[in-house]
């Protein structure tokens, strides 16, 4: 028995230690949406993230998993509430068949996520183990380098004082006090 955790739930796997992650996923969990290519791990399709870093789960056996934080393409955002690297790659055509976007998706959230920067050689360098064979990559990369600027956007402090600089207050201090 090897107990999981995907997607924020607790889940556990009865079978052989040895399952590919990705095999777990799809069909024992029924977490369809990373999808296999090579088999390899040579495209990327399979992309899952664990602990927050980019894997593909179809070289990774469940047993090296136990107690590890697994996040799915089902957890980066649904079709009510796209993420905003998905929104990216709807906005900008990074997105064809299908096939490589869950994978390319994780991989790009990751990058967003741990503060990477919107440089283009940078963006291409950490989406290099996912392949497209549709788009090229001008398309992924502009929408990657979208969502950073948009997610730094969304978590710009508002309304908040300037470092080093006091509240002003309205309270009067009681007559006959002194700090």
């Amino acid at each position: 028995m090897t107990r999981l955790l995907v997607n924020g739930r607790r889940r556990v796997f009865r079978g052989p230690p040895f399952t590919r992650l990705i095999d777990v996923l799809r069909e024992d969990l029924g977490l369809t949406g990373t999808k296999e290519g090579c088999g390899e791990g040579e495209c990327g399709a399979c992309t899952v993230l664990l602990d927050g870093e980019p894997v593909m789960s179809c070289l990774v056996p469940v047993c090296q998993v136990e107690g590890r934080r697994i996040e799915t393409i089902e957890a980066a955002g649904s079709p009510e509430r796209l993420s905003v690297v998905q929104q990216a790659l709807l906005e900008s055509g990074g997105a064809q068949c299908g096939i490589c976007t869950p994978g390319m998706v994780m991989a790009a959230w990751s990058w967003v996520r741990s503060g990477g920067k919107a440089d283009r050689e940078a963006i291409r360098t950490a989406l290099a183990g996912n392949l497209c064979r549709c788009t090229g990559y001008g398309h992924i990369v502009d929408a990657v380098a979208h969502a950073v600027r948009e997610a730094a956007r969304r978590e710009k402090p508002r309304g908040r004082r300037p470092a080093g600089r006091r509240p002003k207050t309205t309270a009067r201090r009681p007559k006959g006090r002194t700090r």
